[in-house]
């Protein structure tokens, strides 16, 4: 990868890219959630069981598989203009919302339409971190901080507009679709102009690229740092599907959409304060810190769940603080150790199987809770926080 010190976009141009490529995660990744956000009008219009939205989140995650493991396997975000594919994602990534507006009335057509999605979500999110990863070399877990909170609070924001449309005017929930889609597409449009290109770096043989990916496996810093991302997908996309669940225990009506993009929003700080904590401790520590607190969280939904309102709303809040405040410091310490120029390929690769993880995850989750009350079932969440803290021990020496 070439320094950032070339004479056209030196190092002082760096503190102004971050805020212009954050924005853009921001609403680039909302069309994340959006289904999920108006799950209970569609519910209600077209008599779906609860268990629909499992199979939703699942196939847009499935899509997001397949497209991080084409991207890495082709070494799309190495090997060309990374503005440029985040721009031509972000645009089509806006068609497959609209599209599944239309068609949202058809449980088969609107899961084609979210695989789609999830496929062009794939040069979106591990995207941005390629890009944030090329201007800020140093101090990349506060970078990623930002990056990924923008991510979380992006995918938090159609509970928001779910929530605005029901208390307004009365709007349709196709309205937030329309919302989400063009979100999404000038997302795309201002990162294109407002970060300045990057120089894409000479083209490695497939040979040398499998090598690079490799790394996963047989670099011990990488593959901790791995491995333990995969024990925290195995809790944070689950928890994110299961908040609305969660929250109609005590909730109705658009309060559950507020308190959905409250919870799930505050990941964004735990990213931030992550970020900024790591300067001072490392990535490590602040991940397995967060690992922790997100696992015990786990663990006290039995009580939690039946504690009174301020210490119930207080557990969900430190929850959605932790359980998506590691996620930068791993991707940090991944993108640290990886070859420097394959940093995207084993991002996305990483991604790719991490979300594979979630999809399962997900699934399972969520079809139990139809039978298992939440208070047996959210315990069992903690086992992929336990597994990633072990993970993690090598880098935490």
């Amino acid at each position: 990868m070439n320094d950032l010190h070339d004479v056209d976009r030196g190092p002082q141009a760096a503190p102004r890219v971050l805020p212009a490529i954050v924005l853009a995660q921001l609403g680039g990744t909302s069309s994340w959630f959006a289904v999920n956000a108006v799950m209970p009008d569609l519910q209600a219009a077209y008599g779906w069981q609860a268990a629909t939205v499992g199979t939703l989140t699942a196939a847009l995650q499935g899509g997001f598989i397949g497209g991080t493991l084409v991207f890495a396997l082709l070494a799309v975000a190495d090997r060309f203009p990374a503005r440029a594919v985040f721009l031509i994602c972000a645009l089509l990534a806006a068609v497959t919302t609209l599209l599944a507006a239309a068609v949202a009335h058809s449980i088969p057509a609107l899961t084609a339409c979210r695989v789609a999605t999830g496929f062009f979500l794939a040069g979106i999110y591990p995207v941005g971190m390629k890009i944030a990863a090329q201007w800020h070399p140093q101090g990349l877990g506060t970078a990623l901080g930002w990056l990924v909170g923008a991510l979380v609070l992006g995918s938090a924001s159609p509970h928001a507009l779910r929530a605005l449309a029901a208390q307004g005017a009365g709007l349709p929930w196709q309205a937030v679709f329309v919302a989400v889609a063009l979100v999404t597409a000038l997302a795309g449009l201002w990162l294109w102009l407002r970060v300045p290109a990057t120089p894409v770096p000479a083209g490695r043989g497939p040979g040398l690229r499998l090598q690079a990916l490799a790394t996963l496996a047989t670099d011990a810093r990488v593959r901790a740092s791995v491995l333990g991302y995969f024990g925290h997908m195995v809790e944070l996309y689950t928890v994110w599907v299961l908040m609305p669940v969660i929250l109609m225990t005590r909730l109705v009506g658009p309060a559950v959409s507020w308190a959905a993009f409250v919870v799930l929003g505050a990941g964004m700080l735990g990213c931030v304060l992550g970020g900024l904590w790591a300067q001072r401790v490392g990535s490590a520590r602040v991940a397995a810190t967060m690992l922790a607190a997100s696992g015990a969280c786990c663990l006290v939904a039995p009580w939690a769940l039946a504690s009174p309102a301020v210490l119930f709303f207080g557990w969900l809040l430190l929850w959605g603080v932790t359980v998506a405040g590691d996620s930068p410091q791993f991707s940090a310490l991944t993108a640290s150790n990886a070859p420097r120029d394959a940093v995207g390929s084993v991002l996305t690769l990483t991604n790719s199987i991490g979300f594979a993880i979630s999809a399962l995850s997900i699934e399972l989750f969520v079809r139990l809770a139809q039978t298992v009350p939440l208070a047996q079932l959210l315990p069992w969440l903690a086992l992929g926080p336990l597994l990633g803290l072990l993970a993690l021990r090598p880098l935490l020496r």
